[in-house]
C-alpha cells in the first residue's frame, strides 16, 4: 500500500518506482478533459441564467482543477529534467489527485447552492468519481484517497442511506483490489526486472565478446538464411550486417579451390545444417578471402511445439592461430637469427641425404664449420654485434655453398653443411677452402672492422653403410683436428682421429689438475742485446712434465687450455711466477710474459697485472707483456681502453709474432707498443741468397725505428743469421745461439753475467735426403755405378772407388729419377762432393710406381740416347 510513497529500500525498488510513475503519464490529461467537459456543460446550461456570480462560483473549482491538472502533467513530463525523485513525484501526484478531488467536491457544493438547474450534477459528480476510480486502480494510496472523497461526497450530496453505505463499501473494495493488483504487479515487475538485468548482462557479455575480436555470433532461420550476424563477421566481408541478412549462410563460404580439405569442410557444415544436428569446430573459409580461416559451432533452435526455427551459433577467427602455428612450425625447423635450417632440420636433411645415398649409391658428405675467434667479438663488441656478424657469415656460407648442398646453423658459432651425392675429394677441397677464405674476409660492424676465421671438418659417408650419428662424430673429430692444426684450416676425417680424441680428452683431464700436482713449471729464455751481447731480459715460458707421458709440448697443451677455459688461471700463475723471479735479477733485466687474446679480453686483466706487480715489488717498466695480433680481430674501443690502462700501469707492450696471421700496420698506429718481435719464420734462412726474408726484416726494423720501438729477432740459431740481424739493425736477439729456455737458477746466473757468448753452427744446413741412392756416371769413357749420400737441393756426397779431380763437370744419372748436372767441388779418397748447377727438387726422390715391362725407365740416359730413344 505504501510502496509508492515511501523511500526505496534498494536500487530495484528505485527502478520500480520510476517505472510506476509512468502509469500516471496520461492521468492529468484524462482528468483535465473530464473537468473541461463538465465545465463546458455547466456554461452551456447556464448561459441564459442571469446570476453570473453563481456561475462563476461553480466554475472556479473546475478551473482550479484544470490548472492543477496542467501542473501535474508538466511535473510528470519534466520530472527528470527538474531532478525530482520518483517517490517525491508520487507524493506530488497523490497531492494533485487529492486536491482535484477536493476541488470536485467544492464544485458540487457551489453548484447545488447557486445554480437553479442541478439535475445534471449527480451524473457529473459520478462521472468524475468514476474516472478517478479508474485512474487510482493501480495505486493503493490513490484508491484510498478516492474512496475517502467518494464517502465525503455521497454524504454531502445524497440523503439515501443505501448510497451512503454502498459508496464507501465500493471505495473500500476498490482500495483492497488496488492493493492486491499492486502486489502482483510489483512481484511481476521484480521478476521482469531480474530477467531484464540478466538479459542486459548477457547482451553486455555478447557485446564485449564481439568487440574483443575473439569471436562473433550468427543465427539462421529455418530456411538457412542469416537472421543475425555480428559486426565482426560483416567487417570480414567488408560490408554491413544488414547486407548479409537474408542470404544463405553456406553461400558465403569458400567454393572448391582444388583443396580436398576445403571440400570436406564445406560439406561437413552443409550436412550439419541440413540434418539439424549440433556441430562444433568446423573449419571453413570465406569466399572473399582464402587466407582467412573460421571455426564454426552451432545448435539447432526449436520452439515449445518442437518446430525447427533455425540455427544459432558462434564463430571464431583461426587466421592468426593458423599463422602462429605456421610460425611455430617454421621456428621449429629454422634458426630465428640467420633464417638457416636449425639443428633438427639439418639432422633431418642428413638422414634424407643418407637414405638417398643408399638408394642411388652415390655417397654423402658432411661439413662441420666452427668460427675462430668469434667469442672475442661477443666479449668486446657485445652480443648484438655478434648476432649481426653471424647473419653476415650465414649469407657468405649460403653464397659459397649454392646448389652443392644445404647449409644450416647448429647454434652459437657452429654451422653444418650437408652435400648429398657429393664425394669428389677435389670438389670438397675446393668448397672447404672457399668457405674458409670467404668467412675470413673482414666484416664491418657498427663502424668496427672485424676479422675472424673458420675451421672445417669433413666426413664422407659411404652409401648404405654410414649413419648420421657416426658422420657427425667423424666430422666433429675432423673439425678438432683442423683447429689443432692451427685453425683456419680444413681436415678430412681419418680413423686415427678416434684415438687422438681419446688421448686429447685424457690430456685435458690431466691438465685440469696439473697446477695442483706441481707438474707445471716456468723456464726462462734469454733476450740478448745485439750490439753488446749482454742480457736484456728473459721470456717466461711454461712447461708441463706429465707423470706418464713426460714433457708435453706447449703447442699441445696451450690451445687445450684455451679451449677448456683454463688459460686465464694458467696465465695468471705464469705471471706471478715470472715477476717474482725477476726480483732476483739485476734491475735492468726485464721479464717478458705472453698474454693470450682470451686473457687480454678479460675485463680484470689490468687489475690482475697490477696486483702481480704490487706483490712482487718490481718496477712496472721491467715487465713486458707480449701480445699477438689476435687481440685486434675485434677492433673496438674496449681494446684501446685496455691498452691505455696497461700503459698507465707503466708496463711495456710487445707485439709478438709480427708478420704472421692478420698483420696490419694499423695495429702499430693505434696500439702503444714498445717492441716488435719478428717471427722466427722470417729469421731462419734469411742469410740465404735466395731468400727475401732479409728485405722484409730490414723493412720491419726501419718501421720500428721510425716509431721509436725496439725489435727482437726470434729463432736465431746460427752465426750467419746472427751477423745478418746485426747488419740489419735488429735491437735484440732471442734464440738457441744464446741459450735455450732454462730453470730459474741458471737464468739468475746468466742475468748476472756481463755478456753472453754466442754458441752455434756457422750456418743452417739445408734439408737433405739421407737415404743412399744408386746412380751412374761417365768417367774416362766408362759407365761407373756410384752411391749418393746426403742429397740436398744444392748438391750431394758421392761414394766412388775411382779418383776424381775437383772442378770437373759431371752428369749424374740417379736411378729412377734421371740425370742431374753439376761440378765436383772437393775430392777425397773414395768420395767427393758435387754442387748442382741449379737447385734440385728433393720431391723427385719420392718413390714412384713403375710398370714391370717398362725397361727403358731403368736404363741410363746415355743408353737411351744411344738407342735413339732420347
Amino acid at each position: 500500500m505504501t510502496f509508492d510513497v515511501l523511500p526505496p529500500e534498494s536500487d530495484d525498488d528505485f527502478t520500480l518506482q520510476s517505472k510506476r510513475i509512468a502509469m500516471w503519464a496520461y492521468a492529468p490529461m484524462l482528468l483535465s478533459g473530464t473537468h473541461l467537459v463538465v465545465g463546458l456543460i455547466l456554461v452551456m446550461r447556464e448561459r441564459t441564467n442571469l446570476d453570473f456570480s453563481a456561475l462563476l462560483m461553480a466554475l472556479a473549482p473546475v478551473l482550479i482543477a484544470i490548472v492543477l491538472d496542467g501542473a501535474a502533467g508538466l511535473l510528470l513530463a519534466f520530472r527528470k529534467q527538474l531532478g525530482v525523485s520518483p517517490v517525491s513525484t508520487a507524493r506530488l501526484v497523490l497531492l494533485w489527485f487529492a486536491s482535484t478531488g477536493i476541488m470536485w467536491m467544492l464544485f458540487g457544493t457551489a453548484a447545488y447552492a447557486g445554480l437553479q438547474d442541478t439535475s445534471f450534477l449527480p451524473l457529473a459528480l459520478g462521472a468524475g468519481l468514476a474516472v478517478k476510480a479508474m485512474l487510482s486502480i493501480g495505486s493503493p494510496p490513490a484508491a484510498i484517497i478516492n474512496a475517502l472523497l467518494a464517502t465525503v461526497g455521497v454524504n454531502l450530496f445524497s440523503d439515501d442511506p443505501l448510497l451512503q453505505s454502498a459508496i464507501p463499501l465500493l471505495g473500500l473494495a476498490t482500495a483492497a483490489y488496488s492493493t492486491v493488483i499492486t502486489r502482483h504487479m510489483l512481484a511481476s515487475s521484480r521478476r521482469r526486472l531480474a530477467l531484464d538485468w540478466q538479459a542486459k548482462k548477457a547482451l553486455n557479455f555478447v557485446e564485449e565478446f564481439e568487440n574483443s575480436g575473439r569471436g562473433w555470433f550468427w543465427e539462421t532461420n529455418a530456411a538457412g538464411t542469416l537472421s543475425y550476424v555480428s559486426q565482426q563477421l560483416a567487417d570480414d566481408f567488408k560490408t554491413q550486417p544488414e547486407a548479409l541478412l537474408g542470404r544463405q549462410f553456406t553461400d558465403l563460404l569458400s567454393v572448391d579451390n582444388g583443396s580436398g580439405d576445403t571440400i570436406r569442410e564445406e560439406r561437413t557444415l552443409g550436412f550439419h545444417l541440413s540434418a539439424r544436428f549440433p556441430f562444433s569446430d568446423v573449419v571453413v573459409r570465406p569466399a572473399s578471402d582464402q587466407d582467412v580461416h573460421w571455426s564454426l559451432s552451432g545448435n539447432p533452435i526449436f520452439d515449445d511445439n518442437g518446430r525447427f526455427l533455425g540455427f544459432r551459433g558462434i564463430g571464431t577467427d583461426l587466421t592468426e592461430q593458423r599463422r602462429s602455428e605456421q610460425e611455430i612450425s617454421r621456428l621449429a625447423r629454422f634458426d630465428s637469427l640467420t633464417g638457416l635450417p636449425n639443428r633438427a632440420m639439418m639432422r633431418q636433411t642428413l638422414d634424407e641425404g643418407l637414405r638417398n645415398a643408399a638408394h642411388r649409391q652415390r655417397g654423402c658428405a658432411l661439413f662441420l664449420i666452427d668460427l675462430d675467434r668469434f667469442k672475442n667479438v661477443n666479449d668486446t663488441l657485445g652480443h648484438p654485434a655478434g648476432d649481426a656478424l653471424l647473419k653476415q657469415v650465414a649469407q657468405r656460407l649460403q653464397s659459397v655453398m649454392g646448389d652443392h648442398g644445404q647449409i644450416g646453423r647448429l647454434g652459437g658459432d657452429e654451422f653444418k653443411a650437408v652435400l648429398p651425392g657429393t664425394v669428389d675429394i677435389g670438389l670438397l677441397e675446393s668448397l672447404a677452402k672457399t668457405l674458409i677464405e670467404q668467412v675470413s674476409r673482414p666484416y664491418m660492424l657498427d663502424g668496427h672492422r672485424v676479422t675472424i676465421g673458420a675451421s672445417l671438418g669433413i666426413a664422407i659417408g659411404d652409401p648404405g653403410r654410414s649413419c648420421a650419428d657416426s658422420m657427425i662424430r667423424n666430422a666433429d673429430l675432423a673439425l678438432y683436428a683442423a683447429k689443432a692444426a692451427g685453425r683456419g684450416k680444413h681436415c678430412f676425417y681419418e680413423p686415427s682421429m678416434h684415438s687422438e680424441a681419446s688421448k686429447r680428452q685424457l690430456l685435458e683431464n690431466d691438465l685440469r689438475g696439473a697446477l695442483e700436482r706441481n707438474e707445471l713449471s716456468v723456464v726462462y729464455q734469454p733476450v740478448v742485446r745485439a750490439a753488446g751481447e749482454e742480457v736484456a731480459g728473459f721470456e717466461a715460458l711454461v712447461r708441463w712434465k706429465h707423470p706418464k707421458q713426460g714433457d708435453i709440448s706447449p703447442t699441445r697443451f696451450i690451445p687445450l687450455a684455451e679451449e677448456c677455459g683454463m688459460i686465464g688461471k694458467l696465465g695468471e700463475w705464469v705471471l706471478e711466477q715470472a715477476v717474482h723471479a725477476a726480483r732476483e735479477w739485476p734491475d735492468h733485466v726485464r721479464i717478458a710474459v705472453n698474454l693470450s687474446p682470451i686473457q687480454f679480453n678479460d675485463p680484470k686483466i689490468v687489475e690482475t697485472v697490477g696486483l702481480a706487480l704490487q706483490r712482487s715489488g718490481i718496477r712496472p717498466s721491467r715487465l713486458e707483456l707480449e701480445i699477438t695480433e689476435g687481440v685486434f680481430l675485434a677492433d673496438s674501443d674496449v681494446t684501446d681502453g685496455t691498452f691505455a690502462r696497461l700503459k698507465e700501469l707503466g708496463v711495456r707492450l710487445a707485439l709478438d709474432d709480427f708478420g704472421t696471421g692478420y698483420s696490419s700496420l694499423g695495429y702499430l698506429k693505434k696500439a702503444p707498443f714498445d717492441k716488435i718481435k719478428i717471427d722466427q719464420s722470417f729469421v731462419r734462412g734469411a742469410a740465404s741468397t735466395s731468400s727475401r726474408n732479409a728485405a722484409i726484416i730490414r723493412a720491419i726494423v726501419t718501421l720500428a725505428e721510425s716509431l721509436g720501438m725496439d725489435t727482437v729477432a726470434e729463432g736465431v740459431e746460427t752465426h750467419d743469421d746472427l751477423q745478418l740481424m746485426r747488419d740489419l739493425g735488429v735491437s735484440q736477439i732471442q734464440g738457441y745461439i744464446f741459450g735455450r729456455p732454462s730453470a730459474l737458477e741458471d737464468a739468475t746466473d746468466l742475468a748476472s753475467a756481463s755478456s753472453v757468448e754466442a754458441d752455434g753452427h756457422q750456418c743452417l744446413r739445408e734439408p737433405r735426403q739421407r737415404l743412399m741412392r744408386r746412380a751412374l756416371i761417365a768417367l774416362e769413357g766408362r759407365v761407373v755405378e756410384v752411391r749418393l749420400r746426403n742429397i740436398s737441393a744444392m748438391g750431394t756426397l758421392v761414394e766412388c772407388v775411382h779418383p776424381v779431380t775437383p772442378g770437373k763437370p759431371m752428369t749424374i744419372d740417379i736411378v729412377g729419377v734421371g740425370p742431374v748436372t753439376g761440378m765436383v767441388r772437393w775430392a777425397q779418397r773414395n768420395r767427393f762432393g758435387v754442387q748442382f748447377d741449379k737447385q734440385f727438387d728433393l720431391a723427385r726422390l719420392a718413390p714412384r710406381p713403375t710398370k714391370a715391362n717398362d725397361v727403358t725407365m731403368l736404363q741410363p740416359w746415355y743408353v737411351q740416347k744411344a738407342a735413339g730413344q732420347g
